[in-house]
């Protein structure tokens, strides 16, 4: 068992907030281990009653039968599930002056869904926890779904912190295995490599690309497919649809034009599969909405849709620097500032512009700072910029943190990844 007591938190402080908690994010990232195991576990132990914690799974035989529901006909006829028959079951276990916890699985399974648990909402004695693992419930949309009523809870694979205090052993071995095969539950468990770029290949093929094919009723499977496998080649790398599109149209592989290419980036957001970042111009203090970078929600996935050929530290390593900000709630920006060295104007790349209210911190993500050739290319945006907040550089190797005389901070991946509050010593 592998414990989230992060989101578990999350959960636990959202409890009778008078909302149906959305608990979002790729498949087999966690969810419903987090909910119907991890959660219950804490329900129970907390003194609630069993018979006041009702879960139910909508892709489950046996929880379909007690309505009176048959898993193989609702698959054969593409129907969902009646809300009379589940509304009439519930209203068996439940009494109006008692209070219950109603956690669902799959439940984008259930027709109307959104209403019925408007419904139970409004009866004020029921605390609604919901989660799905296909791509419609998937969608970032789904929270319009509950009319403004939704508290979302996206979970994440496990973060590098979280993969460490279950495996154990020396960090840098570990941080190499992890920028590897990511952080999915299954892929930590399995035993051995084989297992490990098994599982991962099936996955982003045959679920996790399938789920937006069929959602999306896409024929170019093959540009799909493509697509990813370009996305994949250049993490941490800015592009833009035209740039794509070119990109195509050099390789020949596929016929793929700037607004198709537009829409399939925007439907793998949508799933959680990518997640795309907008530049800021630190300076001007304005959005530049192309060129962008795209990173995965999950690095494993990344390498395995390039079959392992392409572990690249430097690019892995800042989608992972990423991809931590995110678990931490960071608002995250790529940041560009304007240098100027005699007549010549050019822009500098700030790998990360983080916020946190009225903090901020720029990050530069560095693979090696060895050299002081390498040092200067890596900070030289971070000289330009004219504000006081705090500029760090993460590098790819263990050393004690420290700071240099221009005030720069520089942190390991390791101390970053592992301490929570490392971007504030």
């Amino acid at each position: 068992m592998i414990d989230r007591p992060f989101y578990l938190e999350k959960l636990k402080t959202r409890m009778w907030n008078d909302s149906i908690k959305i608990i979002t994010g790729i498949r087999r990232c966690g969810k419903s281990f987090l909910l119907n195991s991890i959660f219950y576990e804490y329900l129970i132990n907390s003194g609630v009653e069993e018979d006041h914690i009702i879960k139910f799974a909508f892709d489950s035989a046996i929880d379909l039968a007690k309505i009176d529901e048959d898993l193989i006909e609702l698959e054969k006829n593409k129907r969902k599930v009646s809300y009379k028959k589940f509304i009439s079951y519930i209203e068996t276990l439940i009494s109006p002056k008692e209070k219950y916890y109603l956690l669902l699985d799959e439940v984008q399974r259930l027709e109307v869904f959104e209403y019925v648990l408007n419904g139970y909402l409004s009866m004020g004695n029921i605390d609604i926890y919901v989660t799905g693992s296909n791509s419609k419930f998937l969608s970032s949309d789904v929270i319009t779904e509950f009319r403004g009523r939704g508290d979302e809870i996206h979970v994440m694979p496990l973060s590098f912190s979280e993969f460490h205090h279950y495996v154990g052993g020396d960090v840098l071995p570990r941080l190499d295995e992890y920028m590897t095969y990511g952080g999915l539950p299954r892929v930590i468990l399995a035993q051995s490599i084989e297992s490990k770029t098994k599982y991962l290949s099936d996955q982003i093929e045959k679920t996790f690309l399938k789920d937006v094919i069929e959602r999306h009723d896409l024929k170019n499977t093959e540009g799909l497919n493509e697509l990813v496998n370009i996305i994949a080649s250049g993490i941490s790398c800015l592009t833009n649809p035209t740039k794509l599109e070119n990109r195509f149209k050099a390789d020949k592989k596929a016929n793929l034009s700037a607004d198709t290419i537009n829409k399939y980036i925007e439907y793998l957001k949508e799933s959680y599969i990518l997640d795309k970042v907008v530049r800021y111009d630190v300076k001007g203090k304005t959005y530049i909405s192309t060129p962008y970078k795209l990173y995965f929600e999950d690095v494993g996935l990344r390498n395995a849709k390039l079959d392992f050929r392409q572990v690249e530290f430097s690019h892995l390593m800042e989608n992972v620097i990423y991809n931590e900000l995110k678990v931490r709630g960071y608002k995250i920006d790529v940041g560009t500032v304007e240098a100027r060295e005699g007549n010549t104007k050019k822009s500098l790349e700030v790998d990360f512009v983080v916020n946190n209210g009225s903090k901020r911190y720029y990050i530069q993500s560095a693979l090696d700072i060895s050299s002081e050739e390498k040092l200067i290319q890596e900070t030289k945006s971070l000289d330009y910029i004219p504000d006081s907040f705090k500029k760090i550089v993460i590098v790819n190797y263990t050393f004690a943190p420290k700071t240099n005389e221009k005030g720069y901070i520089f942190l390991s991946l390791e101390d970053f990844l592992l301490n929570q509050d490392s971007l504030d010593w």
